[in-house]
């Protein structure tokens, strides 16, 4: 594959076998404006690697599936903060081992809510501490007044996945798109729901690269 086609597909591979480092970066640039061919790439490129560190980790395999779709939907969120300051793979895993760690505090809740709350957990990264009843009841109030800002096709694609518990195979094969298509759609749907968080106060500021 020529250095054209991976800008266009596929990120251009180096000798070695791994994206080319120039090629990675203007990928990186595109998704986080938006290309969805770009978007694409990084998901094919990244999401087995993602996988196959879980599993190595002791994710069973159901649970390593869930966890690469999470990371990606993180990935989605905070993709246009990323600044080279490091491996974008390393930051990669980085994200998909907080969110397995994630994944066990919120099994040890048993109070814990789910659904909306699950959706600022994915943008805000880390799960913190548990807060106050009140704090995490403003919280909602805010995300609902966000979501209800989003157009009804951005707004059907948080409800199917963060709601409803959909799969991206399950909202797919119903919504009757290809997954690289829906993918995108959630992509630009968890970024502007990330910036309605922002502007309330919710989503943490813009980190610095590297960072998870």
């Amino acid at each position: 594959m020529s250095g054209g086609e991976g800008m266009r597909g596929r990120p251009a591979r180096s000798a070695r076998g791994m994206p080319d480092e120039s090629t990675l970066a203007d990928v990186l640039s595109r998704a986080s404006r938006g290309d969805d061919a770009a978007w694409r790439a990084l998901v094919d490129e990244y999401s087995r690697r993602v996988y196959g560190l879980l599993r190595s980790q002791g994710a069973n395999p159901d649970l390593a599936e869930e966890i690469t779709q999470s990371v990606f939907c993180t990935l989605a969120a905070k993709l246009p903060e990323y600044v080279e300051g490091g491996r974008f793979e390393s930051w990669l895993f980085r994200i998909a081992m907080n969110r397995l760690r994630d994944d066990a505090r919120r099994r040890r809740r048993h109070a814990r809510p789910a659904g909306e709350t699950e959706v600022l957990e994915g943008l805000a990264g880390p799960a913190p501490e548990p807060e106050p009843a009140r704090a995490d009841a403003d919280d909602l109030s805010a995300l609902r007044a966000a979501v209800a800002r989003l157009s009804p096709s951005d707004r059907e694609i948080i409800d199917l996945r963060h709601v409803g518990g959909m799969s991206f195979k399950q909202m797919a094969e119903l919504l009757g798109e290809p997954l690289g298509t829906l993918l995108a759609r959630h992509h630009r749907a968890i970024g502007k729901l990330r910036a309605a968080l922002q502007e309330a106060g919710i989503a943490p500021p813009p980190a610095h690269g590297g960072s998870s």
